[in-house]
C-alpha cells in the first residue's frame, strides 16, 4: 500500500517528519497549518529581542547546516528565514495547507483509516496521523484575580501586540522566564517605568554571543567542517548541562558556581538586587538561562523587581498582598505555555472510540514520546518526555522523524495498522519515571510538571541516550485489524 499521511503543524516537527517520509519515497502527505505561514513557535514569537537559547549550528538540521547564520545564537527572524527556506529547499510547500486548522481526528476500526477534521467542516481520510503541534504553542496565562478587569493593554509575550506603543509608559512583566528575560532588555530603554514581578528566580549563566561576519560565513561555506566542527563543539556544551543534571552532579555545582559568579556580578550596583535574584533551589530544576543584559537592566534607574506575591489585578495596576497597588499602564505576560496539555485542544478518538483525553487521564505519556497504545498509526513530534533539559529538541526531532520513517515504511510493506503493546508502553514508562522521580527536575515546582508532580515532558537522560533507544521496532507493537 501506499499510505496518505496527514502532518499537524508546520514548525520544526512537522517538517522533520515531511522531509523524512519525503525522503523514503511518500509523497500522499498533506501539512495542516492553522496559521498562514509555516514557522511555528519561530512564527509567534515576535516580542522583541526573540532568540534561541541554543547556538544555531546546532539548533538546526543535521541534514541542512546554514553556513550564513547572522549569529551564533540567531534572532527570531532568521531562524524563521531558516524555516522557509527548509520549506522551498525540501519541497514542502505543496503540501502545505495554511490558514487550516485541525479540530480532532478520529480512528475507524471498520477500516483502519483516520478521519480529521477541519474547523471550516472539511473532513480528510488519511492512513496515517502525524501531530506536530509541540509543547511551546498554547500561552498559559495564571488564574490570577481580576485579570479581566484590567483597564489598559494586555498581551502574552507570544503574542506580541506591536500596535501598542511603550515609550514612556508604565508597564508590568509579569514572569520572569526565558521570553521575559529576552525582552525585558529590549523594553526597558523606552518606556517610562518597568516593574517585573518575579515568583521564581532563574539561574542565569553568560550568554557566548557573538556575530558571524563575512570571513565567518565565507569560512563555512568553503570549508563545511569548520561549520560542523562548530556544530560538534556546542552539541557537547549544551549535552554537557543534561550531564550535569543526569550524572555528573560535581558538574552542576561548578554550573552553580559559574551562575553565582555572573549573576553576583552584574548586580554589584545595587545593593541587595542578588539576593532577589539568586534562585533557591537546585541548579537545573527549571531551565537554566543565557543572558549577559537582563541582569543589567534590573539596575535601571527605571526598573523595579518585585518578588512579592501578586493578589489581585486591578482595572488600573497590580495589586500584591502586601496591600501595595502598583499602577501601571501596559500588563505584559511572560508566563509560559501549557507544557503538559500535549495535542490540545484537538480532540483525538482511537480505537473502540476512547479519547486520548480519557488514555491520559493521569498524564500524557507514550512509547518513546511518540506512539500511544489504542491509537493505530497515530505519531507524535515532541511528545511526552521528549523535552531537554539542556541540547536541542532538533536533535531529537530528527530522531523521531528516523523512528517514524521506519514505522510508515513497515506499514507500507504489510497493509495493516499497528499500534504500541500496551505492555510494552507501560514497562517503558515506568522506567522513564523512575528515572524522573530521583531527577533534579523532581526537586521544585516548573513547567516540566503536572499539578500532582508527575513529569511528562523531560527525557530523563542524555540526547545520545534517546537517539540509539528511539528506534522502531516492529515487536513491540500490535496489529489492528479492520
Amino acid at each position: 500500500m501506499t499510505p496518505s499521511i496527514a502532518v499537524i503543524g508546520s514548525g520544526f516537527g512537522g517538517l522533520a517528519a515531511v522531509i523524512e517520509l519525503k525522503k523514503r519515497g511518500f509523497d500522499d502527505i498533506v501539512v495542516f497549518e492553522k496559521a498562514d505561514e509555516v514557522g511555528g513557535v519561530w512564527r509567534d514569537n515576535t516580542y522583541p529581542g526573540a532568540a534561541c537559547d541554543v547556538p544555531s549550528p546546532f539548533y538546526s538540521f543535521s541534514f541542512a547546516p546554514n553556513p550564513r547564520w547572522p549569529h551564533r545564537f540567531s534572532r527570531q527572524p532568521a531562524i524563521l528565514d531558516y524555516i522557509r527556506g527548509i520549506v522551498d529547499t525540501y519541497d514542502v510547500r505543496r503540501h502545505l495547507r495554511l490558514g487550516t486548522e485541525v479540530l480532532g481526528a478520529a480512528y475507524d476500526d471498520a477500516t483502519g483509516k483516520w478521519t480529521v477534521s477541519l474547523a471550516d467542516g472539511e473532513t480528510v481520510v488519511v492512513d496515517v496521523v502525524v501531530s506536530a503541534v509541540g509543547q511551546l504553542s498554547r500561552p498559559a496565562l495564571p488564574d490570577i484575580p481580576g485579570r479581566e478587569t484590567f483597564g489598559g493593554s494586555s498581551f502574552h509575550s507570544a503574542q506580541w501586540n506591536h500596535d501598542v506603543d511603550l515609550t514612556g509608559k508604565r508597564v508590568a512583566v509579569i514572569g520572569t522566564g526565558a521570553s521575559a528575560i529576552q525582552f525585558v532588555p529590549e523594553i526597558q530603554p523606552r518606556v517610562g517605568n518597568l516593574t517585573v514581578f518575579q515568583r521564581t528566580a532563574p539561574y542565569i549563566i553568560p550568554r557566548p554571543d557573538r556575530e558571524f561576519g563575512r570571513l565567518h560565513h565565507r569560512m563555512f561555506e568553503t570549508v563545511p567542517a569548520t561549520e560542523l566542527a562548530e556544530r560538534g563543539t556546542w552539541y557537547g556544551v549544551v549535552e554537557g548541562l543534561s550531564l550535569a543534571w543526569v550524572y555528573a552532579r560535581p558538574l552542576a555545582r561548578a554550573v552553580r558556581a559559574w551562575s553565582k559568579w555572573h549573576m553576583r556580578r552584574q548586580t554589584k550596583a545595587v545593593p541587595g538586587l542578588f539576593e532577589k535574584v539568586w534562585p533557591d533551589y537546585d541548579v537545573g530544576c527549571k531551565r537554566i538561562l543565557f543572558s549577559d543584559n537582563y541582569l543589567p537592566a534590573l539596575t535601571a534607574p527605571n526598573v523595579e523587581l518585585c518578588t512579592e506575591t501578586i493578589s489581585e489585578i486591578t482595572p488600573t495596576g497590580v495589586r500584591t498582598v502586601d496591600g501595595r497597588e502598583h499602577a501601571v499602564d501596559v500588563v505584559i505576560w511572560g508566563t509560559g505555555f501549557k507544557t503538559t496539555e500535549f495535542l490540545a485542544p484537538m480532540t483525538i478518538t482511537g480505537a473502540g472510540g476512547r479519547t486520548l483525553g480519557q488514555e491520559w487521564q493521569a498524564g500524557a505519556r507514550a512509547y518513546y514520546g511518540v506512539t500511544v497504545p489504542r491509537f493505530p498509526n497515530l505519531f507524535i513530534m515532541y511528545g511526552p518526555n521528549t523535552n531537554t533539559g539542556g541540547g536541542s529538541i532538533i536533535y531529537f526531532l530528527e530522531a523521531q522523524a528516523r523512528y517514524l520513517g521506519r514505522y510508515v515504511a513497515h506499514l507500507a510493506a504489510t497493509g495493516r495498522p499497528l499500534a504500541v503493546r500496551p505492555e510494552v508502553e507501560k514497562a517503558y514508562d515506568a522506567r522513564i519515571q523512575e528515572l524522573l522521580a530521583d531527577s533534579v527536575w523532581s526537586r521544585c515546582s516548573s513547567w516540566y510538571r503536572q499539578a500532582d508532580g508527575r513529569i511528562t515532558t523531560n527525557w530523563p537522560l542524555l540526547g545520545v541516550q534517546y537517539r540509539k533507544q528511539a528506534r522502531f521496532d516492529p515487536a513491540d507493537y500490535e496489529v489492528m485489524v479492520p
